[in-house]
């Protein structure tokens, strides 16, 4: 996920400090990986220096002086550029399983227990996925439920590959 555009876009709301921005990205978006405050302060300053937001006051009081922040014309261009601009489903075909799976055939290494300890890690997962969306509000139901078809699709794949071994073994031996 692009954290500076999320910022931007939390910033499209109305105009706020680092601080407050920092709770409201972490409220939405980084319930798995909360942003550091010195990573916002950054963001905020290269987004003012590319001209996206502007500030709009400062406030002093017994800390550092605090900037607030509004986005400009430019930054919600920018914004509306990226929400409509389709992402590229996994751009790269190229998977580290698909990576690891490949290599373990070629340094006749054990592709199924490969495989194997791959589908036992996202059924796991798939568990904790679950147990989560039990308690969860719309918003991280939606969350959890992307997350849930990826993993679906990479078990589908696994089971896929694990059929296809002996005859993928013999196609990357043969080469």
């Amino acid at each position: 996920m692009n954290s500076t555009l999320a910022l931007l876009g939390l910033l499209c709301v109305g105009p706020s400090y680092g601080y407050d921005l920092k709770h409201a990205f972490d409220r939405f978006f980084g319930q798995a990986q909360p942003l550091a405050f010195g990573q916002v302060y950054q963001t905020l300053a290269r987004m003012a220096r590319d001209g996206l937001i502007a500030p709009v006051g400062e406030e002093t009081g017994g800390g550092p002086k605090r900037k607030r922040y509004q986005v400009t014309d430019a930054g919600r261009q920018r914004l509306l550029e990226w929400m409509y601009t389709p992402d590229v489903p996994n751009e790269s075909l190229q998977s580290d399983l698909f990576a690891k799976t490949v290599v373990a055939l070629l340094v006749d290494q054990d592709a199924d227990q490969l495989l194997d300890i791959q589908r036992a890690r996202h059924m796991q997962r798939m568990r904790e996925l679950t147990r989560l969306k039990q308690q969860a509000d719309l918003m991280h139901v939606l969350l959890y439920d992307h997350a849930l078809f990826h993993i679906e699709a990479d078990l589908r794949w696994i089971d896929m590959t694990s059929a296809r071994l002996t005859q993928l073994r013999q196609e990357i031996t043969r080469s």
